[in-house]
């Protein structure tokens, strides 16, 4: 199984920093990893808390298609329960028309307390919001059937949809999932992808080959297939060529990304360590992702392989701007060139070809020599014999 990489982008940016240049550099990074030959970009939904700016990641995805050639593009995610379903599928299966197919759906309950307050939800009513929205968007989407649904906050009637989407049989679905079993089960319950969001954070780490058992389960009782090449890790590297020029580069803004995490964004499960600098990267480097070199994220990817006993699809790395736009574009050259090769067989070959030349290289130098050897003697015998 071939692994795909790509980004999440919630984003992060502090809220000192100009929004309008700040938007436009997570542009510029996507085009960058486009370039780069990264394989999907899942972009965020946020409406508070000051530092994750975009309110509409559709709106985002286009900005982005129109800069880009290959990636694909999803929403990561779209909050179900702020938005009534069928507009949100409407504008999905819009989305997959314009982009020519390179646009994911990932759907989730709304991660940000302070999200879900200003339209007077409880953090206990989400899920099943979700639940109940969900299913709404997958029977739009794979069925023509009228919909009639009647609830306290929605009302649809005779609902479908007129433009059926791009994709055949349809674009990717995926639901979010950190510690709670409910996003694994309903990833199986429909046949979607699964996007462990905090695969590297503690209760997400623990919790991970088990929310695959999870899925499969329920994928088996609903008729549907749990696919692992549509399983999603997302965790946190910044890469320099040395272990010291990496903790240099994060000095930027490591510091404004976890004090936002532990005070400020009401998100427990994201629950981060360190009273300083250095005790940051610490945290990181003890088993939430990397501050260092490729090596040491080879050896991270290779532990959440075993961890997740039989392997998933992807790996994304979350955008956090702990180092400025040079050293964060860095950090995913390095990746691609270093890391990526390691888990996809295009470059397999390539240390086993080397491997061989080297094994037989003293044998076919001599080989070698001694055919140069044996041309020169014929040819001084042609010589000679010609005169």
């Amino acid at each position: 199984m071939r692994m795909n990489f790509g980004i999440f982008m919630a984003p992060f940016h502090a809220p000192g920093h100009n929004p309008t240049i700040s938007l436009d550099d997570d542009l510029e990074l996507l085009q960058h990893l486009d370039k780069l030959g990264y394989d999907e970009a899942w972009i965020g939904e946020h409406h508070s808390a000051g530092s994750e700016i975009i309110a509409s990641p559709e709106i985002f995805i286009m900005a982005a298609a129109e800069r880009t050639q290959r990636i694909r593009l999803g929403t990561g995610v779209v909050s179900m329960p702020y938005h009534n379903p069928l507009w949100t599928v409407e504008r999905m299966v819009l989305l997959d028309h314009l982009t020519r197919g390179r646009v994911m759906f990932g759907m989730g309950p709304g991660a940000l307390p302070t999200d879900a307050s200003m339209l007077g939800l409880e953090p206990q009513q989400m899920r099943p919001l979700f639940e109940e929205y969900i299913d709404i968007a997958y029977r739009l989407l794979t069925s023509d059937a009228p919909i009639n649904y009647e609830s306290d906050r929605l009302t649809l009637k005779d609902a479908r949809l007129h433009l059926r989407p791009y994709s055949e049989p349809l674009f990717d679905l995926a639901v979010a999932a950190v510690a709670s079993p409910s996003g694994a089960k309903l990833a199986g319950r429909y046949g979607a992808g699964l996007l462990s969001l905090g695969a590297t954070v503690a209760v997400g780490m623990d919790v991970l080959a088990h929310h695959w058992t999870i899925q499969e389960q329920a994928a088996k009782e609903h008729g549907q297939v749990a696919d692992r090449a549509k399983w999603r890790l997302v965790g946190l590297m910044h890469l320099a060529e040395t272990e010291e020029q990496a903790r240099e580069d994060v000095k930027y803004g490591m510091t404004q990304w976890f004090r936002y995490f532990q005070n400020v964004a009401a998100f427990p499960q994201m629950a981060v360590e360190g009273g300083n600098l250095d005790e940051m990267i610490d945290f990181v480097n003890g088993g939430l992702g990397v501050v260092g070199t490729p090596e040491m994220m080879v050896k991270q990817i290779e532990e959440l392989l075993e961890q997740s006993n039989g392997g998933f699809g992807a790996y994304l790395t979350l955008a956090h701007n702990w180092a400025n736009k040079g050293a964060t574009q860095k950090s995913f050259e390095l990746f691609a060139r270093e890391v990526m090769p390691h888990f996809q067989s295009s470059g397999m070959g390539l240390q086993a070809a080397a491997d061989r030349a080297q094994k037989n290289r003293a044998g076919l130098a001599e080989k070698q020599l001694k055919a140069v050897e044996e041309a020169t003697q014929r040819y001084e015998k042609e010589v000679n014999a010609a005169e």
